[in-house]
């Protein structure tokens, strides 16, 4: 199995360049801003976008930008999930939070910073790009998927139905869209920067569907299986805040198995497509075995 710390530090890179200076009278929202996105993480969905349009194209350097949008996006998120209004969290990543460490406000402030920012980044990449189509149609998934009609949307339902009996319907349009949207994206708009064709983004939707409920389904497990050490976040926070999860509907040992099954189903679909598959061959498995 790969180690994908090199690959973080790569993406990382990538990433960092496009962060807003920090100057002016606003310097503290920028700062509060940038200590978001540097405070860590996996790069899930800005390594999904540059792994997936490598599928279809040697040529990613279009991708760079939507790369840091996606986690712009990506981080904001998890700014106002932790908020006292929301999951009210001290840490993250082994961190404070953004709001513990500046303030509730400017952790407000620097989430929608964050969040606007991202597009201000996607605009500037489809009036630079080689093929602007193809750049406004990758903005245009992004927007979509983080928006009402997708993460927004799922998470509004997520806490509009917290301490609520939830059936399997409802949970499956949370994870679809409050995680699942993001995932959604990334790999969709990669496959449009590579040049992927309809029916080639199309198998790639599916299975960034299958991934995202079984990235979902193990954060699920995490949050009754890990330690606040080793997860850089408090345990048991699900059940702090009485939600319903996949774990609580119908057990650890379904879930180990749900995740699995989607995982499976998800690389044999990858396995219809050209290009090198190995990379995210081996980051789904990663993905299935992660600890935190």
């Amino acid at each position: 199995m790969m180690d994908l710390s090199a690959k973080i530090k790569e993406i990382e890179e990538i990433i960092y360049q496009y962060l807003p200076e920090t100057q002016d009278k606003q310097a503290e929202m920028v700062e509060a801003m940038n200590y978001s996105v540097k405070v860590g993480g996996k790069r899930l969905r800005p390594m999904l976008i540059q792994e997936t349009a490598k599928l279809f194209s040697a040529d990613v350097k279009d991708a760079e930008p939507f790369m840091a949008a996606i986690e712009c996006i990506h981080t904001y998120s998890l700014v106002h999930d932790d908020l006292p209004a929301m999951d009210n969290d001290d840490f993250r990543r082994g961190q404070l939070t953004t709001h513990k460490k500046y303030g509730h406000a400017a952790g407000i402030l620097a989430g929608d910073g964050l969040l606007n920012y991202a597009y201000e980044i996607c605009a500037d990449a489809v009036l630079c790009a080689k093929d602007t189509l193809k750049a406004a149609k990758a903005m245009k998934i992004i927007a979509d998927c983080a928006g009402i009609f997708g993460m927004v949307g799922g998470q509004a339902v997520d806490v509009a139905l917290t301490g609520k009996p939830l059936d399997e319907d409802t949970l499956e349009f949370i994870y679809v869209l409050k995680t699942g949207a993001l995932i959604k994206a990334s790999m969709v708009a990669g496959a449009i920067i590579g040049g992927a064709d309809e029916e080639e983004t199309a198998i790639i939707e599916k299975i960034s569907v299958l991934i995202g409920r079984a990235f979902q389904i193990q954060d699920d497990i995490l949050d009754i299986t890990s330690t606040t050490e080793v997860l850089g976040k408090p345990v048991f926070s699900d059940a702090k805040n009485d939600k319903t999860t996949y774990v609580t509907l119908y057990g650890l040992n379904a879930a180990e198995k749900e995740v699995k099954r989607l995982t499976d189903e998800a690389t044999e679909l990858l396995m219809t497509l050209p290009g090198d598959k190995r990379f995210l061959c081996d980051l789904f498995e990663i993905l299935v075995n992660r600890k935190k």
